[in-house]
């Protein structure tokens, strides 16, 4: 009996060495962030900054695989049931892991028990553009020129659950309008049709619409936040345009399986949240119209659950329901 209990103390002792010193070799090979957009979208663009800059610090290559579709539904359950072993992550945002527990009624997997949160980025405003040519300078001339239209004008969106779609319905509830919503498989198909003409509206991330808007190709009308952005100050709030109270905010962040070791997740997170605070990074994502955060897993699980417990309420009074 005695021999056993050493025999057993003596495995023990070797697992946790050979599992401490795994963990001490972290990462062994190239890690993927899966980004559930298409390329050139926010959540895209930002986790292609990070998985650069994460090469370096950590001395193994991390690469950006794009995975859209179902308003980050589809890249999210590919994570959600990967190996928890650190080497496959996802940018989450708003909508991907926010609004989408509370559009859908059944998802392949569970937002908060299937995923652990690593580190929030960024977060930024949305912006309200149009196509140069719709006439409509500022929100109320588009709120009286759509109510003059009703069920005539359409609304893009990265896709149905997506940042965009809620924004933009929250949007015609305050504003009594009727838009018909016509979602994208990501932003950047879905502005490319507004910049043509093909569809009316679109409420979006800044990273992608700012370059457009400097460039002329669309008209911006309001951003979502309580504050004006640095990066457009003439350009107003949704809220000081007539719609008091409207707010919503943009966040992208780094989630990883569930089960993933904490010494895992705590090492990335110190390093991303090092990346995200760092003056170049900073720069780089004010340059998008983001702001930089660089979170503790803590810091962004309770964000997680905040817009969950917000968006759910929204989605039964205005009757949203994906699926």
């Amino acid at each position: 009996m005695f021999r056993k209990v050493i025999r057993g103390l003596i495995l023990g002792a070797c697992f946790a060495c050979a599992s401490a010193g795994a963990a001490d070799t972290y990462p062994s090979r190239p890690i993927r962030i899966v980004a559930p957009s298409t390329p050139g979208d926010a959540p895209d663009t930002i986790a292609r900054l990070i998985a650069e800059r994460l090469s370096s610090s950590l001395g193994q290559q991390v690469f950006v695989e794009n995975h859209p579709g179902a308003g980050g539904v589809v890249g999210s359950d590919i994570v959600a049931k990967a190996p928890p072993d650190g080497y496959t992550l996802i940018i989450g945002n708003a909508g991907s892991h926010g609004i989408n527990a509370a559009v859908y009624s059944k998802l392949p997997y569970d937002i908060q028990r299937d995923f652990a949160p690593v580190c929030q980025i960024a977060i930024a405003p949305n912006i309200m553009v149009v196509n140069p040519e719709l006439p409509a300078a500022n929100v109320q001339q588009f709120i009286a020129y759509a109510k003059a239209r009703p069920g005539m004008m359409n609304y893009a969106s990265g896709g149905n659950g997506s940042s965009a779609h809620m924004s933009m319905e929250l949007f015609k509830s305050m504003a009594g309008v009727d838009l018909l919503h016509v979602p994208y498989k990501g932003s950047s198909p879905a502005l490319t049709d507004v910049i043509a003409g093909q569809v009316s509206v679109m409420i979006v991330n800044m990273p992608p619409a700012v370059p457009l808007v400097k460039a002329g190709k669309l008209k911006a009308l309001a951003v979502t936040t309580r504050n004006r952005s640095p990066l457009l100050p003439e350009v107003p709030t949704v809220a000081e345009s007539g719609l008091p109270g409207y707010e919503t905010v943009a966040w992208f962040g780094i989630l990883a399986p569930a089960a993933t070791p904490r010494d895992i997740v705590n090492r990335l997170s110190t390093e991303i949240a090092k990346i995200a605070r760092s003056p170049a990074m900073r720069e780089r994502l004010t340059s998008l119209g983001a702001e930089a955060v660089g979170s503790t897993p803590e810091e962004f699980a309770a964000v997680i659950a905040r817009d969950i417990a917000k968006w759910t309420p929204l989605a039964k009074t205005v009757g949203i329901k994906v699926d």
